[in-house]
């Protein structure tokens, strides 16, 4: 019927699934982009320091600039133009292109002055992105750094055999009948020619495995929703904010243990395909 859990928990299932989707393409790429050393620009500490040089320069411009307009315009008080200022449509026609005795045009200082203070805030954009990556090559030269490198191939490659497994099971309409730690293992068995429990180790590393996806999608989703609702959230939003927080978990939860099933061995698989329905 309609109202049975089966049909319920399909409908929740494709939203969830969709997000689950769209969260784990965003991972994929920044993960690797943000810990992996191949995509570290080399950034040296000449380069910092000509940036900031040029910071500074333009500062120093900006300042002596802005000096200029508060002398005109004291010079202006002084001789009382400030007082007899005509106002109205002809009075800002004028005062826009005013000069001051001396040949100061303070209109063209002022565009002069905005123009050095987007450029100022584009410079410091950048120096202190150099900074942060400066910062990112130091930390890929210790231990941690060199390992979440080492994991940022691993998992790039898992991720383009997933993707090219998922499109070969969508064009062909298969289901996978073993979960990827047993047939790892097999794989890795038969290979090697070693004697290895595969049934008994396979249960273990399988119930590892997917309490770590669990934990980090869990995680990674928090995270990523905090962000955004710091982004729109306001006094006023703040109960409609937590109830579709809420929402979201709720369907991501149904979502994962949808796909964790296929992380898990078959006889346990089953069981949760018992509780769920035939999906």
């Amino acid at each position: 019927g309609i109202l049975s859990i089966e049909q319920l928990i399909s409908r929740v299932g494709v939203i969830g699934v969709t997000l689950m989707a769209l969260l784990s393409g965003f991972g994929a790429v920044n993960c690797p982009y943000t810990y992996m050393s191949y995509f570290l620009r080399n950034v040296t500490d000449a380069d910092i320091l000509a940036l900031e040089r040029r910071l500074l320069q333009t500062m120093d411009m900006i300042v002596s600039k802005k000096k200029r307009i508060a002398v005109a315009h004291r010079t202006m008080f002084q001789r009382g133009e400030v007082h007899n200022k005509p106002t109205g449509f002809w009075g800002m026609i004028k005062s826009v292109t005013t000069s001051v005795p001396g040949g100061e045009n303070l209109s063209l200082i002022q565009q002069e002055v905005d123009a050095l203070e987007e450029l100022s805030r584009q410079l410091f954009l950048e120096t202190a992105d150099l900074h942060a990556t400066k910062e990112r090559i130091e930390y890929s030269k210790t231990f941690q750094g060199k390992y979440f490198n080492f994991l940022g191939y691993f998992f790039s490659i898992y991720c383009v055999w997933k993707i090219f497994m998922a499109t070969i099971n969508i064009v062909f309409d298969r289901v996978g009948k073993t979960d990827p730690v047993t047939r790892g293992i097999e794989i890795t068995v038969n290979y090697l020619g070693i004697q290895f429990d595969v049934k008994f180790w396979s249960q273990h590393i399988s119930f590892i495995l997917v309490g770590i996806i669990i934990v980090t999608s869990i995680r990674g989703l928090l995270i990523t929703l905090t962000k955004f609702f710091y982004a729109i959230s306001s006094s006023k939003s703040s109960n409609v904010i937590v109830l579709l927080l809420a929402q979201i978990m709720g369907m991501y939860f149904v979502s994962s243990v949808l796909l964790i099933r296929m992380s898990m061995p078959p006889e346990y698989r089953i069981i949760i395909t018992e509780v769920l329905g035939e999906l």
